[in-house]
């Protein structure tokens, strides 16, 4: 019977000792509908708001602050606006989700100023969003600061032109 709780507490600490962070999946995507998103206008000059994407990034982005929309999903959506120091733009239209720290492509803007959407407007977890790191700062430092999304566009402007959300702690 010691024995018994022995080995029982040894794998209690082993399993407490890991570095993973436990997902329920389970339960994570139960009761949760997608609200159908509306493109919003294609991006102007005047609305953009620069952002720190961080120093292993060597583009300049942009948010259009009028394109934010807070929504009754858990699901902020917004215009990103990346420059190259050559002059290459590319625009989309984001989606994240901070409950569960993933974004999704909803659309690509062209030259002609307008939007084709996505060809793969899949879910995916921000650790995976391969090279683009500004949309894991936008959620890091702006818009789900301690994974909590920003209540309102304003809020979410605010963060931005501040330079950080007031809620991250570093």
């Amino acid at each position: 019977m010691k024995l018994r709780l022995v080995i029982l507490s040894l794998v209690g600490l082993v399993a407490c000792s890991s570095n993973e962070k436990f997902v329920d999946t389970f339960d994570n995507n139960k009761n949760w509908v997608e609200i159908q998103t509306q493109l919003p206008h294609y991006p102007e000059p005047e609305n953009l708001v620069e952002f720190d994407a961080g120093p292993a990034n060597d583009m300049q982005h942009y948010v259009d602050t009028q394109s934010i929309a807070i929504g009754e999903d858990g699901v902020i959506r917004f215009a990103l606006i990346s420059k190259s120091s050559e002059g290459a733009e590319n625009v989309s239209f984001e989606g994240i989700r901070c409950r569960t720290r993933e974004r999704k492509r909803y659309a690509i803007g062209r030259l002609n100023k307008t939007w084709v959407h996505s060809r793969q407007p899949e879910w995916q977890l921000l650790n995976n969003a391969g090279q683009n790191h500004a949309l894991r700062e936008l959620a890091r430092f702006y818009f789900c600061p301690q994974d909590i999304m920003v209540s309102s566009q304003q809020e979410a402007i605010q963060a931005l032109k501040a330079g950080i959300h007031p809620r991250v702690v570093r």
